[in-house]
């Protein structure tokens, strides 16, 4: 009998600090309407001292073990999909490990930036379905507010801090994981990056006085490239699993932009509008936790049925993207 890899059990933690669109007339030159009607935000989650990547992460972690019904002890593998990391060194999942006191699992970080969930999601499956583990803790968790410059108004008005975490298992009742797929191009890498901070370019003195260790983008070429890939990754997806877009019970976007959002549901035309999980307008984009928080929170707000298909879609800096058809089952 086949394998087939299943999440059981989400969580996911945002901070309690609130960094309204009001706050941010303050700081920059900007404001709510301009801020709402262009991005689709109203308000952010901010990370406090002690509040860093790791502390989220566990978190998060937590409460997806909680989900899951499975102690610490019995996960085999630890995935931390993250680009704010506690360390460049040791890893962030060997942080969350030792917090968690999950003693038996091995540990490692991966970097796919906004698409850092769904590329955990594919290395989880994997995993499950070759034999090697049985149970994976997935988390991706960023705090973005130690990279986003607070006098750059283009960007410091889009990112907030969170995390979200599931348990990607062999057996249990949850969400069978039908497919992922993922893509990258790293032509386009210098539209979304950190310029400075690592071998290429280390810190120094001139690196800091030209505010080079914050995020840096070109937000119109990355639209357009994220429509288009995240529109072909949904539909290689359906394809692979020989769906059509009426199968698709619910859609959770990388929550980055209101206007990214409606121009992927305009061309999955036959999903209602009330269909697509939206985060965005409280918590901002929060890059690889994203997706996770939402399809954390679709899961404790909606009565998600036996049958019914859940798609995920990413893009992010690299370039990255991905999508992930999910299928709810009440089989173990």
């Amino acid at each position: 009998m086949n394998v087939k890899a299943r999440i059981i059990g989400t969580g996911s933690y945002l901070p309690e600090k609130v960094l309204t669109n009001k706050d941010l007339e303050g700081m920059v030159e900007t404001s709510d309407e301009w801020i709402v009607s262009r991005t689709g935000i109203k308000e952010r989650r901010l990370a406090q001292s002690g509040e860093h990547t790791s502390y989220m992460g566990v978190m998060a972690a937590r409460a997806a073990l909680a989900n899951a019904q499975i102690t610490p002890e019995q996960v085999d593998f630890i995935l931390v999909a993250t680009l704010t990391p506690d360390y460049i060194f040791p890893s962030t999942a060997c942080l969350i490990q030792k917090e968690l006191g999950a003693k038996f699992a091995a540990a490692l970080d991966i970097q796919a930036a906004c698409t850092g969930y769904l590329y955990a999601l594919s290395v989880a499956k994997a995993w499950i379905e070759s034999g090697v583990y049985k149970n994976i803790l997935v988390v991706a968790s960023e705090k973005l507010s130690s990279i986003t410059d607070y006098q750059d108004r283009s960007t410091c008005i889009l990112f907030g801090d969170g995390a979200a975490s599931c348990v990607v298992s062999s057996k249990g009742k949850g969400l069978v994981i039908e497919n992922v797929i993922l893509g990258a191009d790293g032509e386009q890498a210098n539209l979304l990056m950190i310029p400075a901070g690592g071998s290429r370019n280390p810190s120094s003195n001139e690196t800091l006085l030209n505010r080079q260790h914050y995020i840096k983008m070109s937000g119109n070429e990355l639209f357009k490239h994220a429509v288009r890939r995240m529109e072909a990754a949904c539909k290689e997806s359906l394809e692979l699993a020989g769906c059509k877009e009426l199968d698709i019970s619910w859609l959770v976007p990388h929550q980055a932009n209101m206007r990214i959002i409606d121009a992927i549901s305009k061309r999955l035309e036959h999903l209602p509008p009330e269909r697509i999980v939206k985060t965005l307008e409280k918590y901002g984009n929060t890059s690889a936790s994203s997706v996770g928080i939402a399809l954390d929170e679709l899961l404790k707000k909606s009565s998600v049925q036996a049958g019914e298909q859940i798609l995920l879609t990413a893009f992010g800096g690299g370039l990255t993207w991905g999508a992930s058809l999910l299928r709810m089952s009440d089989e173990s």
